[in-house]
């Protein structure tokens, strides 16, 4: 039922509207225009207020009441934002890919889940196919630390079961895990000293630091959990025993206990070692996002499982090591799977997505709402 044109030439028509994060106006505003012209209730809330840019957009939240359908209210999410170089987008088609022809990403991160979406509203309204309502949310801001998600006015959202379109996979692939993450900034205190007079008064923050680093487990811990030490930054000069250090990392795991426990153990270090030189650290955690642990046979993934055999995808559930928004509304209650949608080498200037995966998501999401109103 979907028009596999429209499906591809709205694709193209989005990446070229530039929407890097903090930037998603222009592009808020036309789907904000599509959602109303096809009969959704469209809100905007205030989560670009907790972005330091100089223009705020809100996460977009539309909602299309039931036409007497038996399922339960059902929501579907796409971030609106892009990584950096996304202005100037000018796609091409070649071999059937849809490519970035200049020094850009090319958008289908996330642009391809953004599209599926309104090609599936469109069949829903032309074939006036039933269900029990449906959710929307165009989130801002997903690559800056899933800010639109953690902000969004959820007493907009009354849907408790829903599926995000934004994973790397194939049509078919079906994120039931995801990790919790932890971000930690480390403000390691010494004490400055001339370095070539007096270096015994120092107490040196980045020797401090070091020896907590080397002491702390980084990398993969095990099966379900890694960690990691990305940034240190701090000193003035050679001549200058340096008195402060920032040491900035992760620690993420499938399993969320697991997940405190490296965290806790990557404080602990960083406390001895700065007791150990008679000096002190500030350490402060800040919880980035839960995890998504969905059963093979819940809701959400029956209902996957059942629409991808339907329109003769191959279903693979997955786990990933990443975070996506389907993290943040699984930790606010709403039961969500995250989708593979094709896009390929996101993030780089050689991003691409093939005209068959835009044409096979649609296809996919309209089934799923099909699907949602038989399974219940």
């Amino acid at each position: 039922m979907v028009n596999e044109n429209r499906i591809i030439d709205e694709f193209i028509e989005l990446v070229q509207v530039d929407s890097e994060s903090g930037a998603e106006r222009q592009l808020a505003d036309l789907l904000k225009a599509r959602l109303k012209d096809l009969g959704l209730e469209v809100r905007e809330d205030n989560a670009g207020s907790f972005i330091e840019v100089g223009q705020t957009t809100g996460n977009i939240i539309g909602t299309l009441p039931g036409n007497g359908g038996n399922g339960p209210l059902l929501l579907l999410s796409a971030h609106m934002d892009t990584v950096k170089p996304g202005k100037g987008v000018q796609p091409r088609r070649e071999n059937g890919k849809i490519i970035s022809s200049g020094n850009t990403i090319l958008g289908s991160d996330d642009k391809a889940g953004i599209v599926a979406i309104l090609e599936a509203l469109r069949v829903i309204k032309e074939n006036q196919l039933q269900h029990g309502g449906i959710q929307v949310a165009f989130t801002i801001a997903e690559e800056m630390g899933l800010v639109g998600a953690k902000g969004l006015d959820y007493n907009l959202l009354q849907a408790k079961l829903g599926f995000v379109l934004d994973s790397g996979g194939a049509p078919g692939e079906i994120i039931i895990k995801a990790p919790t993450q932890y971000s930690f900034t480390a403000t390691v205190k010494g004490k400055a000293a001339h370095a070539g007079i007096a270096p015994e008064q120092g107490i040196n923050a980045i020797v401090v630091a070091s020896h907590a680093i080397a002491n702390v487990r980084l990398g993969r811990i095990d099966e379900e959990t890694t960690a990691n030490i990305g940034a240190i930054s701090g000193g003035l000069a050679t001549n200058i025993v340096p008195d402060k250090v920032t040491v900035e990392g992760e620690a993420r795991s499938l399993n969320p206990v697991k997940a405190k426990a490296q965290i806790d153990h990557m404080e602990e270090e960083f406390v001895k070692a700065a007791a150990k030189f008679g000096t002190s650290v500030d350490f402060n955690v800040l919880k980035q996002y839960d995890h998504i642990n969905l059963a093979a046979d819940s809701l959400p993934v029956r209902i996957a499982l059942k629409a991808a055999e339907s329109v003769d995808l191959k279903p693979h559930l997955a786990q990933t090591g990443g975070g996506s928004d389907a993290n943040v509304f699984n930790g606010k209650g709403i039961a969500c799977a995250n989708l593979g949608i094709g896009m390929s080498k996101v993030h780089t200037t050689e991003e691409f997505i093939t005209e068959e995966h835009l044409i096979q998501n649609a296809k996919f999401i309209v089934e799923i709402i099909k699907v949602t109103q038989e399974i219940v």
